[in-house]
């Protein structure tokens, strides 16, 4: 007989880890619109605990440059491999769709695509003009990624007229290896600190990831850092493991433990603070930029 193989328990979610089923008429709406027009989004790629929320309000945080990323980080579900063709036509199908769903505020990231010497920042800058143009009332968020330290990448973003730059530091340096072995700590944060070079008047924003064996000071200590940057907005969630595959998740932060951090990151100074165990980088992010032009003014 062929012994048993065990297989790695799932640490169970705790009472305050509870989010809606995606279901009602505007989630299935918007669900369809998307297929119809070839769009991504990161709330369903990344299995985002909101996306039902979000959705059944009318919101949602697209992913350009298709659903294959060049990076595989630990902790995230987006499929990595080699990516495709970049899609030119795909940021006139984003205005439309936006258009279409009367959008007032559109939050935009994408994959990595280091395999771009642009690492896609052009097609971001189209997609955010598309967007202006078919509807000029739609304000445009982005969360990008790293760009592998290009600076003229990170410009033409900038120039391009978001109303918010958002960079994620995700987590603390000593787990960078593990978390996010082929990025860099100080490259995100020299990047987040270009944008103020570029644009002084623009709101930056980030967000970190609890649960993977950081600790409360560590965590504080990256607060610190971002806000040396001049980082204005901060976002702190819970990490959820998409998968057996990805990293495990190593405790679940209480809720009171969430106001703890919040309490100490308004402390160093950031416009706004979004804190909590379903917290992402999205979630309520037009109440969040309205924080953050009112902290700059």
């Amino acid at each position: 007989m062929l012994p048993l193989i065990e297989r790695p328990r799932r640490e169970p979610k705790p009472a305050w880890i509870r989010a809606r089923f995606p279901a009602g008429a505007r989630f299935g709406e918007i669900t369809g619109l998307l297929r119809d027009a070839e769009l991504h989004t990161v709330c369903e790629e990344a299995r985002c605990p909101n996306i039902g929320e979000c959705f059944n309000a009318g919101t949602a945080t697209f992913m350009l440059l298709g659903d294959t990323c060049t990076r595989a980080c630990g902790f995230c579900a987006v499929t990595s491999g080699r990516p495709g063709a970049v899609d030119w036509l795909e940021p006139v199908r984003l205005a439309r769709t936006v258009e279409r769903l009367g959008l007032d505020y559109v939050v935009l990231t994408s994959v990595n695509r280091d395999d771009l010497d642009d690492g896609g920042a052009g097609l971001w800058a189209a997609a955010i003009r598309a967007i202006r143009h078919a509807r000029p009332s739609t304000q445009v968020e982005v969360l990008v990624p790293d760009f592998e330290g290009d600076i003229e990448a990170m410009r033409t973003v900038v120039e391009a007229g978001p109303v918010v730059l958002n960079h994620n530091i995700e987590t603390v340096p000593r787990l960078y290896p593990r978390v996010r072995f082929k990025a860099r700590y100080e490259r995100s944060l020299e990047m987040l600190r270009v944008v103020k070079d570029i644009d002084p008047r623009m709101p930056t924003k980030s967000g970190v990831m609890v649960g993977l064996g950081e600790s409360f000071e560590e965590l504080v200590s990256v607060f610190a850092d971002l806000r040396a940057h001049d980082v204005d907005l901060l976002t702190v969630g819970q990490y959820l493991r998409p998968s057996m595959k990805h990293l495990p998740v190593e405790r679940y932060w209480h809720p009171d433990e969430f106001a703890a951090l919040a309490e100490a990151a308004r402390g160093l100074g950031f416009s706004h603070v979004e804190a909590g165990p379903l917290v992402r980088s999205s979630y309520h992010a037009g109440e969040q930029a309205a924080a953050g032009v009112r902290g700059r003014a």
